[in-house]
Parts: structure tokens; sequence; C-alpha cells
């Protein structure tokens, strides 16, 4: 299945950076935020539509904030 839209890309992106520098796995930040590892997994890979709500405990799971992860880089 190909990739999500380009501003799905750019945040599963941001998470994915924002995850590697935490130093955590998708399991583990899956576990945090209470969602699915194949949900994170999706998310990362820009093909999963992300409610707000699910950003918000990702961003809280990572100590990062809503903006940090909407930066178009």
């Amino acid at each position: 299945m190909p990739a999500g839209p380009k501003h799905r890309l750019i945040l599963g992106r941001a998470i994915r950076e924002h995850r590697h520098h935490a130093g955590l796995s998708q399991e583990k930040l899956a576990e945090k935020s209470e969602l699915s590892t194949v949900f994170v997994n999706r998310v990362e890979s820009g093909k999963e539509n992300i409610s707000v709500d699910n950003v918000m405990r990702m961003a809280r799971a990572l100590g990062a904030g809503l903006r940090d992860l909407f930066h178009d880089t």
C-alpha cells in the first residue's frame, strides 16, 4: 500500500525522529501512548489518518508538544 498524503508523511517523519531521539522503539511508544504498535507504524509511514487526540497521546509519550510534531522540513 502506498504512503499517504504529504502532510501525513511529514507528521510521521517528525514522530519517528522524536521517537529515535527519545530512544524508544515503536513498541515502547505504542505502550506509553496506549496505542497499538501497528498503528504507530502506520502513522510513521504516513498511511494512517491520525486524530488530534492520538497525536496528543503520542506527543505526551515523546515528551514533545504538538507544535514540535507539525514542522515541514
